[in-house]
C-alpha cells in the first residue's frame, strides 16, 4: 500500500520569463529547507519501522511516493497530482486506472492543504496534515476528508487569549500574513478578544508579494502605536522581510507573541535577532521522541543516494559545497568548493540532524502511526461485523480510500504516553508548549520551554505558566541578572482603581476610556468597573468611593450644642422656683397681693414647665418622645399664656371697677379666673387629644437636606395640627398683647399691663422669627431653634414680668407699700 507525502522542500518558487516567443519552462524551486527534508525522512523513518514491526500489519508491506510542494498553492497542485498519477505525461482522453495511492501526509502550510483536500475531494482520498493549522480546515463540509496531528488554530487562538488576559494586556498589536492562515486565526482572534475586553490597537496584513514600501507602514505604525504587545499568525518565510527589517531599524521594547508557525523556526534564532526579539513567547507544537531517528537521519549520503538531487541539496546547504564541475554556468555554483563526500553531519550541527526536540516531525510521525493503526484495523475486520454496507468488512486486495477514512475517524491508540484519535472535524487534542526566547551561551536565541496549554486539563486549568524563568523583551539587558524580571504593560488606559468607572470615549476602542469618580453615594469595589453600585438607602459611600458605610445618624444629642441648651434650660427653670420662692416668702406684702398672687404663682410654675418642656427635645427620638414632646410643650405654653391673659383681664377690670356704681369684679373674682384658665388650657388639650389620636407625631429618618447623613427627627404627623396648636398659642399671646396693650396707661406706679405689653412683644417676636428659622434649619438645627424659641420666649415673660417685681422685693423693700403702689 502506498502513502503519498507532500512536504515543501523548498520555500519559493523562481517563475520562468514570459516572452510569448517560445513555450515558457515549468517553475523551478529554490532556497533548499533541511527542516522540512528532515520532516520527509521521518516518513521514511516511520514507514521502515512500522515495515519491521511484527505486531503492526503484518502481512502488508507500506511503501511511500513523497514530492516537494515547494510551499506554494502551484506546486503543491502539481505534487499533488504527481502524487496520484505519476510525474509523466500521458497523451491519453482516459485515465490509465484506478490511483495506488490511499491516503497523502501532508501538506504543510494551511493554503496549499487548502488547495490540495479540494483536490482530492473528487477521489474521497483522505489526507492527514502535520502543520495545517487553520481552522477553516476543521469544516466538514468543505474538507470532508481531511485530517490533522497538529491543533487548530481555533485552539491556538484561545490558548494566546488565555496568555493575554492572564497578564492583563488589554491592548495589543496585530500582524498576519495574506493567506487563510493568518486571516482565519485573527478572525476568531478579533471575536475571542471582544468577549474578555481585550482590543487591538492595529491589526496589519503582510501581502503575498514582497513590499517594501508595505513593510515600512507596518513598522511605523508599531513604533507609534501604545501598544506594546505584538501578536504575529504568519510563516517564517513571509514574516522574514518584515522582522529583518524590524531588526535592522533597531526597534525595540516590544514583546512579541509568535504563533506555531515560526516560534521555533531557526530562521530567527541567530544572536542578531536576540536584541530586537528576545523573550518572544508563543504557543509551539508540543515535541515527542522519537528513538532512533537520529541514526536514521545520518544515514542518509550522497553515495547512498547518488542520484537523488535533495540529498545534494541538502549537502550543498549544511556545507556550503557543490556536485556540479566548475565548468557549470551558474556562477553561484561556480564559487563552491567541490564536496568530497567525506563531510559528516554528525560533526557538523545542522537544522537537519537537530532532533532534541521534535515536533513537527513528530507530527510527521503520528501520522504515519495513524495510518498504519488504521489499515491494522481494517484488515482486522471481522465478517459479519463490519461496518459498511450489510456489516461487510473492506476488501484487502482492492481497499478504497473511503474505507481508509473510515478507519482513520475512529483509530485510537497511545504512542510515547499520548493518547492519538481525531475528532469528527479530523482534530487531534490540543496540546501546546509555551515556549520563550532566550539567550544562550553563544548568543543565540535559544528556545525555552516556560509552560503549557492542554485542553484536557478541564476549563480554566488549561493554561500553566513558570514565570519565574520567563524573560521579557523589555528585559533583556537583564536576562543574566538575579533581578526579578517585570512583565510588560499594555494597555490603552491604566486600569481605573476602585472608586472610579470606565467612562467611553467617543470614536475610540471600548479599552481606551476615562476614569469617572463615583458619584455620591455610590461605590465600585472592584479595578475597571463599568458602572457604578447604587448605596443602599441607609448607607452612604465612603470617600474613596470603595465602599459602602452606615450613613452618619444625626439628632440633637447631649454634645456641646445640646449640653448648653440643657444647661440654659435647667438655669431658667430654677431661677423661675427662685421667684416662686421669693413670691412665696413675700406673699403678704403689697407688691405680691396687688394683683392675684394665685395667679403669678400659676404662671411661674407653667413657665418652670416650659423650661423644662424644652428638654424632652433632646435626645433620639422615639415614638413616646415625639408625642410627648410637643403636646407638652404646647400645653404648659397655652397655660402659662392663659394664665397671663387672666392677669391681663383682671388689671383692666380692676381700673374699670373703680368707677361708681360697677360691679364688673363679681364676675372675674378668683373663680371666675380659674375657670377662664381652665377652658383657655382645656381648648389646647383638645387639639392635642384629636392630634395624637388622628395622626400622631412619629420618630423619621430624613435624608433630603443631606444625602450623607439620616435626620432622625420627629414628624409632626398632621401638619394642620401642628400649626393649629402654634396658633393657638399664637392668638392667645395676641388677645393677651392687645388687652395689656389697652390697659398700658391707667393710673398706679404699679401698672401691670406696660410689662405685659411689653413681654407679650417679645413672645410674639421671637415666634415670628420662629417659622422662618424653623422651616429653613437643617436637620438638628431645626431643634435646637424650636429650642431657643422656646428659651427665649420663657426667659422674656420671666423677665418682663417679674423682674421689676423682684427687684422691688429684694433691693427696694421701700417701695413694698400700699401707698407707694396706689401713687399716693
Amino acid at each position: 500500500i502506498i502513502i503519498g507525502g507532500l512536504f515543501p522542500m523548498h520555500y519559493r518558487v523562481v517563475v520562468p520569463e514570459l516572452n510569448y516567443t517560445y513555450k515558457p519552462a515549468a517553475s523551478g524551486c529554490q532556497g533548499f529547507d533541511s527542516r522540512s527534508f528532515r520532516w520527509a525522512q521521518t516518513m521514511r523513518f516511520a514507514i521502515q519501522e512500522i515495515n519491521e514491526n511484527p505486531n503492526l500489519l503484518p502481512t502488508i508491506t507500506l511503501g511511500y511516493k513523497i514530492y516537494d510542494s515547494c510551499a506554494t498553492h502551484v506546486a503543491a497542485l502539481r505534487a499533488t497530482l504527481s502524487v496520484l498519477n505519476g510525474p509523466k505525461e500521458v497523451s491519453s482522453m482516459m485515465c490509465s486506472g484506478a490511483s495506488p495511492m490511499k491516503v497523502i501526509i501532508g501538506d504543510s502550510g494551511s493554503s496549499q492543504s487548502t488547495v490540495v483536500s479540494r483536490t482530492l475531494q473528487p477521489f474521497k482520498i483522505p489526507m492527514i496534515s502535520y502543520v495545517s493549522t487553520c481552522a477553516c480546515l476543521s469544516n466538514r463540509n468543505n474538507y470532508p476528508h481531511f485530517f490533522r496531528t497538529i491543533p487548530s488554530d481555533y485552539y491556538q487562538v484561545k490558548a494566546i487569549v488565555q496568555l493575554v488576559k492572564h497578564f492583563g494586556w488589554t491592548w495589543v498589536g496585530g500582524v498576519y500574513e495574506d493567506t487563510g492562515y493568518g486571516i482565519f486565526a485573527f478572525e476568531q482572534l478579533s471575536k475571542e478578544f471582544k468577549k474578555i475586553g481585550v482590543c487591538l490597537a492595529y491589526c496589519e496584513m503582510i501581502n503575498k508579494a514582497y513590499s517594501k514600501k508595505r513593510i515600512l507602514k507596518i513598522l511605523n505604525i508599531m513604533k507609534k502605536s501604545s501598544a506594546k504587545v505584538v501578536i504575529s499568525f504568519a510563516e517564517e518565510g513571509g514574516l522574514y522581510p518584515l522582522l529583518t527589517e524590524y531588526v535592522q531599524q533597531n526597534i525595540t521594547g516590544i514583546q512579541w507573541i509568535a504563533s506555531e508557525a515560526w516560534i521555533t523556526s531557526s530562521v530567527f534564532s541567530s544572536s542578531e535577532f536576540y536584541l530586537s526579539l528576545g523573550g518572544t513567547i508563543g504557543f509551539a507544537i508540543r515535541r515527542g521522541e522519537i528513538p532512533g531517528l537520529k541514526d536514521f537521519l545520518l544515514q542518509v549520503h550522497p553515495s547512498v543516494y547518488p542520484d537523488n538531487t535533495l540529498v545534494k541539496e541538502l549537502w550543498n546547504t549544511i556545507f556550503g559545497c557543490t556536485f556540479q564541475p566548475s565548468n557549470t554556468t551558474d556562477q553561484s555554483v561556480r564559487q563552491l568548493p567541490l564536496c568530497t563526500g567525506h563531510e559528516s553531519l554528525e560533526e557538523n550541527y545542522n537544522e537537519y540532524t537537530d532532533v532534541s526536540s521534535p515536533r513537527i516531525s513528530y507530527n510527521v510521525y503520528k501520522a504515519v502511526y495513524a495510518v498504519a493503526h488504521s489499515l491494522h484495523n481494517l484488515i482486522n475486520c471481522e465478517p459479519g461485523k463490519g461496518p459498511f454496507d450489510n456489516f461487510t468488512c473492506a476488501d484487502i486486495s482492492n481497499i478504497e480510500p473511503y474505507q481508509l477514512q473510515h478507519y482513520i475517524q475512529e483509530v485510537s491508540f497511545t504512542m510515547l504516553g499520548e493518547e492519538i484519535n481525531f475528532d469528527n472535524n479530523g482534530d487531534t487534542p490540543a496540546s501546546y508548549d509555551l515556549i520563550n526566547w532566550q539567550r544562550d551561551t553563544d548568543g543565540t536565541i535559544r528556545f525555552v520551554t516556560v509552560g503549557l496549554y492542554d485542553v484536557s486539563k478541564g476549563v480554566g486549568k488549561e493554561l500553566v505558566i513558570n514565570e519565574k524563568i520567563l524573560h521579557w523583551s523589555s528585559n533583556q539587558t537583564k536576562a543574566s541578572c538575579k533581578h526579578p524580571l517585570v512583565t510588560p504593560f499594555s494597555v490603552c488606559t491604566e486600569s481605573c482603581p476602585p472608586g472610579t468607572r470606565k467612562g467611553v470615549r467617543r470614536g475610540e476602542p471600548l479599552c481606551c476610556f476615562d476614569c469617572l469618580p463615583c458619584a455620591d453615594g455610590e461605590i465600585s469595589n472592584q479595578t475597571d468597573s463599568i458602572e457604578c453600585i447604587q448605596c443602599p438607602m441607609d448607607f452612604w459611600s465612603n470617600a474613596q468611593r470603595t465602599e459602602c458605610i452606615p450613613k452618619e445618624i444625626e439628632y440633637l444629642t447631649y454634645d456641646e450644642m445640646g449640653v448648653t441648651l440643657t444647661v440654659i434650660a435647667l438655669f431658667g427653670a430654677c431661677l423661675t422656683i427662685g421667684v416662686l420662692a421669693v413670691f412665696l416668702h413675700y406673699k403678704n406684702t403689697p407688691i405680691v397681693r396687688v394683683n392675684n398672687s394665685e395667679l403669678s404663682f400659676f404662671i411661674l410654675l407653667s413657665l418652670a414647665l416650659c423650661f423644662l418642656s424644652s428638654i424632652a427635645f433632646i435626645g433620639e427620638p422615639a415614638n413616646w418622645s415625639c408625642m410627648f414632646r410637643h403636646t407638652v410643650f404646647s400645653i404648659t405654653f397655652s397655660l402659662c399664656i392663659s394664665c397671663i391673659l387672666g392677669k391681663t383681664v383682671v388689671v383692666l377690670m380692676v381700673f374699670k371697677a373703680t368707677q361708681p356704681g360697677s360691679n364688673i369684679m363679681k364676675w372675674f373674682g378668683p373663680i371666675q379666673q380659674r375657670i377662664m384658665i381652665s377652658a383657655c388650657t382645656s381648648v389646647q388639650i383638645i387639639f392635642c387629644a384629636i392630634w395624637l389620636i388622628v395622626i400622631p407625631p412619629f420618630p423619621s429618618k430624613n435624608t433630603k437636606y443631606q444625602s450623607s447623613k439620616i435626620i432622625l427627627e420627629c414628624d409632626v404627623g398632621s401638619t394642620l395640627a401642628f400649626w393649629c396648636v402654634l396658633g393657638y398659642i399664637g392668638v392667645l399671646a395676641c388677645m393677651c398683647f392687645v388687652l395689656a396693650f389697652l390697659a398700658r396707661k391707667l393710673p398706679g406706679n404699679f401698672n401691670e399691663a406696660k410689662y405685659i405689653t411689653f413681654s407679650m412683644l417679645i413672645f410674639c417676636a421671637v415666634w415670628i422669627a420662629f417659622i422662618p428659622a424653623y422651616v429653613s434649619s437643617p436637620g438638628k438645627y431645626t431643634v435646637a431653634v424650636e429650642i431657643f424659641a422656646i428659651l427665649s420666649s420663657s426667659f422674656g415673660l420671666l423677665f418682663c414680668i417679674f423682674a421689676p417685681k423682684c427687684y422691688i422685693i429684694l433691693l427696694k423693700p421701700e417701695k413694698n407699700t400700699k401707698q407707694n403702689i396706689m401713687g399716693k
